[in-house]
């Protein structure tokens, strides 16, 4: 058996979310279905690098498998593409054989979007948090700041989760103005349950004058959920990249770097 790794985007507005469910459209559904019809199987397995919650989106998504098939890499996003519905792409594909989509991560890259407007668009309702009012990015920034590096992040992340160590650490958060487009970019060793849209939520209270951006080394130190903001939508999130060496990681947050 060979072990293959694919890459997919997905539009999570179709799915209550990546994890194959009962009686509910899932992308892990969608995806070992076109794998089972190539193998002439009733079912076949994968494993995703992590889970994303209805509505959530995928820029690339890796998701490994094995298969005795002896089909090139080059050709196997069109075999699955063919048999994927519109709203899933399979972007490439490569040999992973002796490593593992989640446990052999790296760290991941989330990106939140908003949308900063008086009239909502419609049009855009399932892919950016749209907001009416310009929030302070000089304040969200000084706040971000505070949760660079090592921190049990248990404030910021939902309580309903089996995981019971919740330190993570936190490589960059960037905050980025484009207009009416706001995008706020999160790298980390990993990500627990709901923590970047409770992050988001708490920094847009930040930015719109509840919260001060000196509050968050104590809301940090009290690991209270209840202290820290609301959960921001999920429309905004997207999973964006996952980097399974050191080296990935760090071209890429040199190319994410003013100096670089």
């Amino acid at each position: 058996m060979n072990r293959m790794l694919i890459h997919l985007a997905y539009d999570g507005s179709g799915f209550q979310g990546y994890q194959k469910q009962p009686n509910a459209r899932s992308v892990q559904g969608e995806v070992e279905r076109a794998l089972a019809k190539m193998h002439k199987a009733a079912s076949w397995p994968s494993v995703s690098s992590g889970r994303t919650d209805a509505g959530v989106h995928g820029l690339c998504q890796p998701v490994h498998f094995d298969t005795p098939l002896s089909i090139p890499e080059e050709r196997w996003p069109r075999a699955l593409n063919s048999l994927l519905p519109d709203d899933i792409h399979v972007q490439s594909a490569e040999p992973f054989d002796g490593r593992h989509a989640r446990y052999d991560a790296e760290a991941k890259e989330y990106v939140y979007r908003m949308l900063i407007a008086e009239e909502r668009d419609i049009f855009r309702r399932h892919y950016v948090h749209q907001l009416r009012q310009k929030p302070d990015i000089t304040a969200m920034r000084r706040a971000a700041a505070h949760w660079l590096g090592t921190h049990d992040f248990s404030a910021l992340s939902s309580p309903r989760t089996d995981v019971v160590d919740k330190v993570r650490t936190m490589y960059a958060i960037d905050l980025e103005e484009n207009g009416p487009e706001w995008t706020i970019r999160f790298i980390g060793s990993g990500f627990l349950y709901q923590m970047v849209r409770v992050m988001t939520g708490t920094l847009l209270e930040v930015g719109y004058g509840s919260r001060r951006a000196d509050s968050m080394p104590a809301l940090l130190e009290g690991r209270d959920r209840r202290t820290a903001g609301k959960t921001a939508p999920a429309e905004g999130l997207y999973l964006s990249r996952v980097f399974y060496s050191p080296e990935a990681l760090e071209r890429h947050m040199r190319g994410l770097s003013p100096e670089a």
